[in-house]
């Protein structure tokens, strides 16, 4: 792989927009227009308006705004073509959205930080505010927005102001307000993939002190994945959003601006293929597989069987063919409805103003899936109506903003509360062919591949079936048996699971501006938080293969020569904790923090046209449950007194305390300097940003873990690094275990008093925006963001040994965290003669360095770097009464993983337990979710 400044110094030559990215920026747009009319400035000679921001709590020029902020305005979304937020991260190149296993799982990234994997139970750490009211999970920000005024991305913690905490930044978009002025306007887009956008908005009076707006989106395209099994297409489009608006002001001092809205998504999400040969080395020479299936220097011993029970070697050396093979008559059907109403009111007393958000909304997303990602029937969700997550949430918010002391002091105080309802529901199954495919990996995996025939009981030769046996000694019957029982493991698992959880998060806050001198200010904010959660669980489960298996086999893991094998057949019968023990079982718990957070921040202004900062914060994320089941107890337990079943242990209820995961505390420290004069603005950012208990979620194939990651102070000697000692130069050691994984989390722990951050980000941002004319603009920025692990890691703040699963974790940068970023654009208008036309010429970028997509940082999920480019070309009638507009996302058709991941349970080593593919007895696949490809269109606008 290239290095990141090799990369970066390719990228900066061979870019169109390398003129822009020399002046350094990042994508700072035109009109921010939410502040009362008395708070707008005029536009100067070049027609930009000075952008105005609420990140304070307050209307702000951005210029005057001593924190790290991007705001993008409503011509550069529409230019970018953004219709959510993932098509920020082109003109914000501190922050990446990505997408993967759902569309209601979204994942923000600022600096390199952010919320990883699918798990609910896991609160955002770029949360996304709408209109100042806080949705439950980033991932809603996917839905359509319609009209917006302005989107402002905020840099580093947020636990100051109003609205939820936040530990990497925050997202916040807000609407455009009806009008007291008719107006209306539409657009029609049509695109590749048989894409069709309608939308449309009509706002103007209702009385000389009423106004309102209708805002309506419609959607659909086709699927960008082939599903070559069931002739159809996965990851389309099917959606509406409709949204209503009512402001009333009735005096100068009272406004009321009341909101509803709803979107409805019924659409197929999402596909997934095969990191292929190209990439994962250890998937195997797919054309001289080995005879018997076993793994060999050249061979994958999972792979065999996959092609064995049906798998096409297409669909494992795709390279970035979207064909896929879904098993047929499994389904990816989703549905999600996402509505809700909203309140702000706003009164000025004279001496100071007040502030009230009050809303209501319900989030529900259900989603079926094929969760092997494959033509064979491995593991999948039966229906998207029983495996759902939903969010009935109630926030309220209130400030008081005034000043003292002869304007001195500019203060604010508020208060915020939140009830938050979150039902997770899962029916997680093993497929038809999964017992097969079990014993096939079992047989493959471990000396007796000589027996391995695929077609036959138990995946073994039935004439090697007393060979097989007789391999045990008085044991072989009672595995062979349980070999038999786990080939009838097809199409158990879990019936229905559902999981509760109530969090009422209340908070009070002041945040005040000092004005020590005309040039000096001093501000100060502090807030108080306390969290409660709620929790309980009842599980539902057929898997009576797990059960028998645990009474047959349990007596037999306390014998060393025979524990690697009874541990695999009871591992891959009982995966997940998909055991009927479990059917009928209820557990619960609760949990209570609170934390005082709060900034600090000297600005001071030389010149009228200059700022400069310094700035101190404290960030917080609650902790909470990890709502997987999976994560109560490994399938099997080994040690002194051997057993994997619950009731040995104590039952489920015993074990609940495993699903709790600690709140991530952040420390961040910037320094900065906004400068802006006539038609140039420009601002740097240097920042340091430290985060202890940084929680962590990974999917290891088999289980979701939830880990919260903390760093050691001393020495560890590499024991959060277990695997190393079995190795040297990638070359096992004598006596090296067959698989490295076993017994390995037992060093590596580290003294309480030792535990420090996990987790640091630290860099500069650069941006800029010039504006020649009324008819040009530039945009441009660079960010650098090292968003590293310590160099010792450790599990919880009490120094627990880090998750294996984790062991390349230190040292090394985070998961879909690139080095460095580059954004840039070029926006020109120009009139065309004198006919009162105008056209349009848009071009933006992003580049990015290389970075890892999974967050165990397995080699196999790297990511080059890559460049991507938008386009828009258009003609504009005399007033932009009309437009036309021919346009382009991706233009080069850049094929990436947006994250890539281990694929589920199609791991080839004899035991359950994961291995790296590295390592001996690793025969791990990968899978991966790939960005979108190149589209095209045209839009034709219309207003009035």
């Amino acid at each position: 792989m290239k290095s990141s400044s090799l990369l970066s110094a390719h990228l900066l030559r061979t870019s169109a927009l390398g003129v822009s990215l020399a002046v350094a920026a990042a994508a700072v747009p035109a009109f921010a227009q939410d502040a009362a009319p008395q708070d707008q400035a005029t536009a100067d000679d070049s027609g930009d308006a000075p952008i105005i921001v609420t990140a304070q709590g307050r209307a702000q020029l951005l210029s005057d705004v001593p924190v790290a902020i991007s705001a993008v305005s409503a011509e550069t979304l529409q230019n970018s073509g953004a219709n959510d937020i993932r098509q920020l991260n082109q003109v914000a190149p501190s922050l990446l959205v990505s997408s993967t296993g759902s569309e209601a799982n979204g994942s923000a990234r600022i600096r390199g930080i952010g919320t990883v994997g699918d798990n609910p139970g896991l609160e955002s750490s770029v949360p996304v505010f709408i209109d100042g009211v806080y949705r439950s999970r980033s991932g809603i920000g996917l839905n359509e927005l319609g009209e917006i005024d302005r989107v402002e991305v905020q840099r580093g913690p947020q636990g100051t102001l109003g609205g939820r905490n936040s530990s990497a930044g925050l997202i916040s978009i807000y609407s455009k307000k009806p009008s007291f002025t008719f107006g209306a306007n539409g657009e029609v887009t049509y695109g590749n993939h048989d894409y069709w956008r309608l939308g449309g908005s009509v706002t103007g009076p209702i009385s000389d002190t009423l106004a309102a707006r209708i805002d309506g989106v419609w959607v659909k395209r086709d699927g960008f994945y082939n599903d070559v099994n069931n002739n159809t297409q996965i990851n389309n489009r099917d959606r509406y959003f409709l949204r209503g608006q009512l402001l009333f002001e009735p005096t100068d001092a009272l406004s009321l601006r009341l909101i509803a809205d709803y979107t409805n998504r019924d659409e197929r999400c999402c596909a997934a293929i095969y990191v292929d040969n190209s990439v994962n080395p250890y998937i195997g020479n797919l054309n001289n597989p080995s005879p018997t299936g076993a793994a060999t220097a050249t061979t994958n011993n999972i792979t065999r069987v996959l092609i064995d029970l049906g798998q096409p070697a297409a669909a494992l050396t795709p390279g970035y063919n979207r064909d896929i093979y879904v098993t047929p008559g499994r389904s990816y059907a989703g549905k999600t409805k996402d509505y809700g109403f909203s309140g702000q009111i706003d009164y000025d007393f004279g001496g100071a103003t007040l502030t009230s958000i009050t809303a209501y909304r319900e989030y529900r997303s259900g989603q079926a899936g094929d969760l092997d990602y494959g033509a064979v029937d491995i593991l999948y969700r039966a229906d998207d109506k029983d495996a759902y997550r939903q969010f009935h949430t109630f926030t309220q918010e209130l400030r008081l903003q005034g000043e003292a002391f002869d304007g001195k002091l500019d203060w604010l105080v508020g208060g915020y509360y939140a009830d938050e309802r979150l039902t997770v529901t899962d029916n997680l199954r093993f497929g038809d062919d999964y017992g097969r495919f079990a014993n096939c990996r079992i047989v493959t995996g471990s000396p007796l591949a000589f027996a391995y025939s695929p077609g036959s009981q138990s995946c073994i030769a039935p004439a090697l079936r007393p060979t097989v046996s007789g391999a045990f000694g008085a044991a072989g019957p009672l595995i062979l048996g349980a070999l038999d029982r786990l080939d009838t493991l097809g199409d158990l698992g879990s019936t229905l699971d559902r999981y509760h959880q109530r969090d009422r998060n209340w908070a009070l806050f002041t945040h005040n501006i000092f004005h020590i001198t005309d040039t000096l200010d001093l501000t100060l904010g502090l807030r108080y938080t306390k969290d409660k959660k709620k929790f309980d669980a009842t599980f539902g489960n057929d898997n009576t293969v797990c059960t028998l298996n645990q009474a047959a086999l349990e007596p037999l893991l306390a014998n060393p020569a025979l524990t690697a094998t009874v541990a695999g057949i009871l591992g891959l019968s009982c995966q997940g904790n998909s055991t009927a023990e479990l059917d009928g079982v209820s557990i619960n718990d609760k949990r209570s923090e609170d934390k005082f957070t709060g900034t600090a921040i000297l600005s001071w202004k030389p010149t009228d046209d200059l700022m400069t900062y310094a700035s101190y914060s404290r960030g917080y994320k609650a902790g909470g449950f990890n709502l997987d089941r999976s994560a109560l107890k490994p399938p099997v337990i080994l040690g002194a007194n051997p057993s994997s079943s619950f009731a040995a242990v104590g039952g489920a209820q015993a074990l609940v305390g495993n699903l709790q995961f600690d709140p991530e505390l952040v420390t961040s420290y910037e320094i900065g300097a906004k400068y802006a004069t006539g038609p140039f603005s420009a601002g740097l950012t240097l920042f340091r940003t430290d985060f202890k208990n940084f929680q962590l979620n990974t999917f290891n194939g088999s289980t979701y873990i939830v880990q919260t990651v903390n760093g050691c102070s001393a020495d560890l000697g590499g024991g959060d690094r277990d695997q190393s000692k079995f190795t040297s130069g990638g070359v096992p050691l004598p006596g090296a275990p067959a698989n490295t994984n076993i017994g390995a989390a037992a060093t590596g722990a580290c003294a309480a008093d030792d535990v420090t951050w996990g987790v640091r980000s630290q860099g500069f941002e650069l941006e800029a925006a010039l504006t020649p004319a009324r008819s040009f603009r530039m945009t441009a920025g660079l960010t650098y963001a090292r968003t590293k692990y310590n160099k010792n890691l450790v599990g919880n703040s009490s120094g627990t040994p880090l998750d294996q699963a984790l062991r390349k974790l230190p040292g090394d940068n985070m998961s879909n965290a690139p080095e460095l970023v580059a954004t840039g654009s070029i926006a020109w208008t120009p009139d065309i003669g004198s006919s009162g036309l105008t056209g349009l010429v848009y071009v933006d970028g992003r580049m990015t360095s290389d970075y890892n997509t999974g967050s165990d940082l397995f080699p196999q999920k790297e990511q080059d770097g890559y460049a991507i480019f938008n386009a828009r070309l258009g003609v504009r009638g005399p007033d932009e009464k009309w437009g036309i507009e021919l346009w382009a996302q991706n233009i080069f058709n850049k094929q990436y993983a947006q994250v890539a991941f281990n694929s589920p349970f199609q791991e080839g080593a004899t035991t359950a337990d994961f291995a790296d593919p590295q390592y001996p007895g690793g025969r791990q696949i990968f899978s991966m979710f790939l960005a979108e490809p190149r589209t095209y269109g045209v839009t034709l606008r219309g207003k009035f």
